[in-house]
C-alpha cells in the first residue's frame, strides 16, 4: 500500500457546555498552560497531532477572536515537525453567542474557520466538528449537554447544522487554502438487540451513518431515513444544500471504544436501573454489548471493514483509548494497531491509528456532566502536579514510531473484552461482542509471571484477586514456600521461576510485638527485603516492596510527602526505614511504596469491618480521636501499585486514599454510610491506652509524585458495595 501506517495522537480537548457552565478538558489537564507538552509528544516520535483550536476558547464577547494561545502552540508544533489536524468544536455547541439549534451556527463557524485559515495558511488538515452525530444525540436527543433538548426534531436539526457547518467551514478554508483536507470523525458503534427490538436496532444502525451520509451528499429521497427526517420537520432545501454540494472527507476518522457497541433488551430484570430507557413504543435496557453473554464477533477490525465497504474512502482510527488499568490500555492500543495492519493486508486503505488521549481525560464516567475530577490516565499521567509523567503507554508509542518490536508481559494475556469475565449479564441472546483478537498478536503460551510473597496475608491475597481480575499471571508464595531472608533459597527460587517482577508483600506486621521481638522483625522486614532486592537486581527483575507511615514521628501537621525526613518511634517503623535504605542501595530501579491503615473487602480483621460488625450488633466501640492517618482501600492500592510497576517507576512513592482523618472520624464515616448508629462510637485519647510501641499522633500521607488513589469517600463507597460482609 502506498501510504505507511502512521501513529497519530491527540489530547482530550472536549469543551462542552452543561446549562451555563463550560467544561474545558484542556484546562483540567494543565495542557492550557504547558506549551512544553508539545516537546514531550515530539520526543515520542509523534508527527501528526489532533490539535484543538476551539471556537469557544478563542471567542471574545467584546468582539473578534484571541489567537494568542494558537499562535504560540502552532508555531512550536511547526518548529518540532508536528503536523496539526485542527479541530474547532469538540463536543461543544459554540460560544455563548450561538448554539446547535441556531440557524446561523454554520455561517458563524465558517467565519471563524475563514479567519483561522487566513492567519495560518500552512495548516492543511481540519476536523471542524468532532463527532457531530454523537454530539447531536447527547445535546438534542438525550438532553445531556447544552441546549438540553430531548426530541428527534432537535437532534436532527442540530446534526444538520453541524454538517452544514463542516461543509461551509471547509468551503471558507479552501478559499484561502485550496488543498485543505477534511478529516471527519465519528463514533460508529453498532447496535445489537433481542429479536423483539430488532426494529429499533435496525433504525439506529441506519442512523449511525447519517453524519457521513450527509457530508457525502447521499441523503436524498432514496435514503432510508428521508421520511424520518421529513416527519420531524427537516427542510428539504437544507438537505439539498448538502446533496447538491457534498463535502466528502479525505479521511473518515473512526472513534471506537469498547463501550461503543450497544445491546437493547426489553427484559429489564437482567440489568441495572441506570441502563433503562426506551422509545415511544417500548421500554428497554441499553447496555454495553461487550458485557452481555454471547460470542465476540464484532470489534474494531469488523467495524473498519464495514466502513470501508460502505464508502471506499481512506480511513483512520482517530481515537484509541480505554479507561482501564495499564495492562488493559497496552493490550487495547496494541490490538487496534495490529488490526489496522491486518486490514491493510486486505487492501483496506487505513492511514493511521490515533493514540488518545496523551494526557488522559476527566469525568467521562459522567459524560462530562459534572466536574468530579474523575481522571483516566493516558500516555502521560498528569497527577504529579509538576509535569506529566510518562506511563507504560509512552514506551509502546515510542516503539511503534521507531519501528521497533514492543514486548511486555501484559501482552501475554487477552484483554478483558476477550475473557470470560467480561460477561456481566449472561442472558440468552444472539451473539454480540467486540470481535476476535487479531491473529498477529496471538502468542504462544508463556509462563512470564509476577511472584508475590506474603501469602496468605492481606496484601498478598489482594494481589492474587486483582492479578486474576486483570489477567496477569502470578504466583503466591507463603513463608513455608520461601524464606525471603534466606539468600540461597531466594536465588534458587527466582532462578527456577524466572518472574518478570517480584512483589514483596511479606513481613513482620505486629507493631507491638516487634518491641519484644526486634530480631524477628528486622530479619523479616530488613533482611528479607534486602535479599529479594539484591537478587532481583542481579537477575534484571523488577522489584516492588512496601513500607509504612510509621517511619514518621508525627511532629508535623500536614501530610508527609516522599522527601520528608524519617524518624520512626518504634521498632517496626525502624525496620521499615532501614529496609527502604537497604533496598535503595541494592536495587536502584526498585519501587518502594509507603502506605497506611489498610481496609478492604477480603480481610475479615481490618478496623472497618471489625467496627461495623460490632456496631451492627448494637455494641459500643472506641476509636482514637487523636491519631490521624490516611486510610487506604486495599484494591485501590494494589491497582495503583501494579500500574506503577508496569510504568517502570522506581524510588519511594506514597499511596493512600486522598483523605486525612482520625480513627474516630473514620469509624463514624463508615458507620454513617452503613446506616449504623454513630452514637455508639466513643472517642478515646491514645494517652489513656497502654501500647508497647509508640505511635505518631499524625502520620497522614500526601505525595509530591502524584495522588494516584481516589478520594476516601469514593473508597468507602466502593468498599460498602464490594465487601458484603455479613454484619451478624
Amino acid at each position: 500500500m502506498e501510504h505507511k501506517l502512521e501513529l497519530w495522537a491527540g489530547v482530550e480537548c472536549t469543551a462542552n457546555r452543561v446549562q451555563d457552565t463550560y467544561f474545558d478538558q484542556i484546562k483540567w489537564s494543565g495542557h492550557d498552560a504547558r506549551p512544553e507538552d508539545l516537546r514531550r509528544f515530539a520526543e515520542l516520535g509523534i508527527r501528526t497531532l489532533r490539535f484543538p483550536v476551539l471556537w469557544e476558547r478563542c471567542y471574545r464577547s467584546s468582539g473578534g477572536f484571541d489567537w494568542s494561545w494558537a499562535d504560540e502552540r502552532l508555531a512550536l508544533a511547526r518548529e518540532l515537525g508536528i503536523e496539526p489536524i485542527v479541530g474547532f468544536v469538540h463536543h461543544g455547541s459554540g460560544p455563548p453567542s450561538t448554539n446547535l439549534l441556531d440557524r446561523e451556527f454554520p455561517n458563524k463557524l465558517a467565519d471563524f474557520a475563514s479567519q483561522f485559515a487566513q492567519r495560518y495558511p500552512w495548516v492543511k488538515r481540519y476536523t471542524p466538528i468532532n463527532e457531530p452525530l454523537t454530539t447531536a444525540r447527547f445535546s438534542g436527543l438525550y438532553g445531556v449537554w447544552f441546549p438540553h433538548h430531548r426530541n428527534d426534531r432537535s437532534f436532527l436539526q442540530m446534526l444538520l447544522h453541524e454538517c452544514l457547518g463542516i461543509a461551509q467551514a471547509m468551503q471558507a478554508i479552501r478559499q484561502h487554502i485550496p488543498e485543505a483536507e477534511l478529516i471527519q470523525t465519528e463514533d460508529m458503534g453498532r447496535i445489537f438487540s433481542t429479536p423483539f427490538l430488532a426494529y429499533q436496532a435496525r433504525f439506529e444502525n441506519r442512523r449511525r451513518w447519517l453524519s457521513f451520509d450527509l457530508l457525502f451528499g447521499r441523503v436524498t429521497q432514496d435514503h432510508p431515513l428521508w421520511d424520518y427526517m421529513m416527519e420531524y420537520g427537516i427542510e428539504e432545501k437544507q438537505l439539498l444544500m448538502l446533496s447538491e454540494n457534498p463535502c466528502p472527507p479525505a479521511v473518515l476518522g473512526i472513534n471506537h471504544y469498547l463501550t461503543s457497541n450497544r445491546f437493547l433488551d426489553e427484559r429489564f430484570e437482567f440489568y441495572p436501573p441506570h441502563s433503562r430507557g426506551g422509545n415511544t413504543r417500548h421500554r428497554y435496557a441499553d447496555i454495553e454489548a461487550v458485557r452481555v453473554g454471547g460470542e465476540c464477533i464484532y470489534g474494531p477490525k469488523e467495524l473498519l471493514r464495514e466502513v470501508w465497504q460502505r464508502y471506499r474512502q481512506p480511513l483512520a482510527i482517530t481515537e484509541c483509548h480505554v479507561g482501564c488499568t495499564r495492562d488493559e490500555q497496552l493490550r487495547w492500543l496494541y490490538e487496534v494497531w495490529q488490526s489496522a495492519h491486518e486490514l491493510r493486508a486486505e487492501n483496506v486503505d487505513i492511514r493511521a491509528v490515533t493514540v488518545w488521549s496523551l494526557l488522559g481525560s476527566f469525568d467521562w464516567n459522567s459524560l462530562v456532566t459534572r466536574a468530579d475530577g474523575y481522571y483516566e490516565s493516558g500516555v502521560f499521567d498528569i497527577r504529579g502536579g509538576r509535569e506529566p509523567r510518562p506511563t507504560a503507554l509512552s514506551k509502546l508509542v515510542k516503539a511503534i514510531n521507531q519501528g521497533e518490536e514492543f514486548d511486555h508481559p501484559a501482552l501475554d494475556t487477552l484483554g478483558w473484552w476477550h475473557r470470560a469475565d467480561r460477561v456481566l449479564y449472561p442472558t440468552s441472546v444472539p451473539d454480540v461482542g467486540i470481535g476476535q483478537r487479531p491473529s498477529s498478536i496471538l502468542r504462544p503460551d508463556r509462563s512470564r509471571q509476577i511472584l508475590i510473597t506474603g501469602s496468605p496475608g492481606t496484601l498478598a491475597t489482594a494481589f492474587g484477586f486483582i492479578c486474576e481480575r486483570r489477567g496477569l499471571k502470578y504466583r503466591l508464595l507463603s513463608h513455608r514456600d520461601l524464606d525471603i531472608a534466606d539468600y540461597q533459597a531466594v536465588q534458587a527460587c527466582l532462578s527456577e521461576l524466572r518472574p518478570w517482577a517480584v512483589i514483596n508483600a511479606a513481613g513482620y506486621v505486629k507493631v507491638d510485638e516487634a518491641e519484644k521481638n526486634p530480631e524477628a522483625c528486622f530479619r523479616a522486614n530488613v533482611q528479607g527485603a534486602q535479599v529479594l532486592s539484591q537478587i532481583c537486581a542481579a537477575m534484571g527483575i523488577q522489584f516492588l516492596t512496601y513500607s509504612t507511615d510509621l517511619v514518621f514521628d508525627g511532629q508535623q501537621n500536614n501530610p508527609y510527602n516522599e522527601r520528608d525526613f524519617t524518624a520512626p518511634l518504634n521498632i517496626y517503623g525502624q525496620s521499615k526505614a532501614m529496609a527502604e535504605s537497604r533496598v535503595n542501595e541494592a536495587h536502584q530501579e526498585a519501587l518502594i511504596i509507603r502506605t497506611s491503615a489498610f481496609f478492604g473487602p477480603w480481610d475479615e480483621y481490618n478496623f472497618v469491618i471489625q467496627s461495623l460488625r460490632q456496631l451492627s450488633r448494637g455494641r459500643e466501640i472506641g476509636a482514637f480521636h487523636d491519631q490521624v492517618v490516611s486510610p487506604t482501600y486495599v484494591p485501590h492500592l494494589v491497582d495503583a501499585s501494579l500500574d506503577l510497576l508496569m510504568d517502570g517507576e522506581s524510588g519511594i512513592w506514597h499511596l493512600a486514599n486522598n483523605g486525612v482523618m482520625s480513627w474516630f472520624e473514620f469509624a463514624c464515616e463508615a458507620a454513617r454510610l452503613q446506616g449504623l448508629d454513630t452514637q455508639l462510637i466513643r472517642p478515646i485519647d491514645s494517652a489513656n491506652v497502654l501500647h508497647m510501641a509508640r505511635r505518631p499522633k499524625f502520620s497522614a500521607l500526601g505525595s509530591e509524585r502524584g495522588q494516584l488513589l481516589p478520594k476516601l469517600d469514593s473508597a468507602l463507597d466502593r468498599f460498602m458495595t464490594e465487601c458484603r460482609v455479613a454484619m451478624r
